[in-house]
């Protein structure tokens, strides 16, 4: 190819960049701030949160729940409240920092109690007293997966400030807060809202 023809195609390739090359770069650079900053999806690893999640469940969170963060980083720029109580979040493990999807059952000032698999909390069972196997958490309620037993025990323990403990609805079968040990509150990054895909099942919508 001669210059006089390069020419040519080097001066409307400057002009598409110059135009609609910038939109479509500034479009794709907003989607990636996006997803890393304010919405994304989870794939369920394993089953230590069955019956509420299975392995395979895909899981929208909102990775602004409890602050906005720079991108691909977990340093946050604006905090937007702390984890609650029966709140279902992903975080990286205090142990090998794989990434994790539990519950938040007890945050800072909480004197927590495990037996069986069943939780106190202040001296209270946390559990429907019709049904010991739901556990109440306010507005949320969380099925508990008990057909493996409950799990290690947790003496009574009041929950530090700045940490949360954090178990999966499957107790028999989750290495959760008993194993690693409490976690940061500052370094949950992202909350789940529900799940939106399920094997067998297609798409669905179950909220968390």
């Amino acid at each position: 190819m001669t210059d006089a023809h390069a020419a040519p195609r080097t001066a409307r390739l400057r002009r598409w960049l110059a135009t609609e090359g910038r939109s479509i770069l500034l479009t794709v650079a907003l989607l990636v701030l996006a997803r890393t900053s304010f919405a994304n999806h989870y794939q369920v690893p394993s089953g230590s949160m069955e019956p509420t999640l299975r392995p395979g469940d895909r899981v929208v969170v909102d990775m602004s729940a409890y602050g906005l963060r720079v991108p691909f980083t977990e340093l946050q720029l604006l905090p937007r409240g702390e984890p609650r109580r029966g709140e279902v979040v992903v975080f990286r493990s205090p142990a090998d920092g794989v990434r994790l999807i539990k519950r938040v059952v007890a945050t800072a000032g909480d004197r927590v109690e495990l037996r069986a698999g069943r939780l106190a909390i202040n001296g209270r069972p946390v559990s429907h007293s019709q049904a010991p196997e739901v556990e109440i958490f306010g507005e949320r309620q969380a099925r508990l997966g008990l057909d493996m037993g409950g799990g290690p025990d947790i003496a009574p323990t009041r929950i530090p400030p700045g940490k949360v403990l954090v178990l999966g609805d499957h107790r028999g079968a989750s290495a959760d807060g008993r194993h690693f040990g409490l976690v940061d509150a500052d370094r949950i990054y992202a909350r789940a809202l529900g799940v939106y895909w399920r094997g067998g099942e297609g798409f669905v919508w179950n909220a968390l």
